[in-house]
């Protein structure tokens, strides 16, 4: 099984001794890019999804809402392509931080492969504050063979009290107004859609950190 998540993996080691190197080894700076439609994923050829971001930030008003991405890839246009997308750091709508966002998708004819990773993170939402000092995803799907997924966290907080992750998919944590899914994933006969972190605040916000989708049919 093919397997791209090493560059994350190394980048997350390098973090710890220095920023410049993990940077380096994400492969250089990227932009804000458009945002992630329906939660993570996009479909760009029939039977074919790949789609990766770093984070994003739907903020709610009266008038409807906004949405920005940290380091999208965007989708892949076909079983060959091969995105990334990257920034050194970031501030987005006023809610959230990070530095060293990353974000990857590669296709082959019978797989895809999507991975994000945000380090140093930090969010502020209607009085609730959340940290972690990194926040990695990944996601695979194997033609005929469904799909697979995880994330891992270091050091997430709440409120600055320390967040135990069990590791289980779909770990709930209510908030004021709202909720915290922890390893959010969506699983289907094709592949598998994974939000590290995705923090919702009724009629405020709508935040999601770590988002990787893969599938293929």
């Amino acid at each position: 099984m093919r397997n791209i998540d090493w560059r994350f993996k190394l980048a997350a080691a390098c973090l710890l001794f220095s920023p410049a190197l993990a940077l380096a080894q994400l492969g250089g700076i990227g932009g804000i890019i458009p945002p992630i439609i329906g939660g993570g994923g996009g479909t760009a050829t029939s039977g074919l999804t790949g789609q990766a971001s770093a984070a994003q930030v739907t903020v709610l008003g009266l008038l409807g809402g906004t949405t920005v991405a940290l380091a999208n890839t965007g989708a892949l246009s076909g079983p060959t392509d091969a995105l990334d997308a990257s920034q050194p750091s970031g501030s987005v709508l006023g809610v959230l931080t990070g530095e060293v966002a990353s974000a990857s998708t590669i296709g082959y004819p019978d797989q895809v492969d999507s991975a994000a990773s945000l380090a140093n993170l930090g969010l502020s939402v209607a009085g609730t504050s959340i940290g972690a000092d990194f926040v990695y995803s990944q996601a695979s799907a194997i033609l005929g063979g469904g799909g697979s997924g995880s994330s891992s966290f270091s050091n997430l907080s709440l409120n600055g009290v320390p967040v135990f992750v069990t590791g289980a998919p779909n770990q709930v944590i209510g908030i004021p107004g709202g909720q915290m899914v922890i390893n959010e994933q969506q699983a289907s006969p094709a592949g598998m859609v994974v939000n590290a972190l995705h923090v919702t605040v009724l009629g405020i916000a709508d935040v999601i950190v770590g988002s990787a989708t893969a599938s293929i049919q």
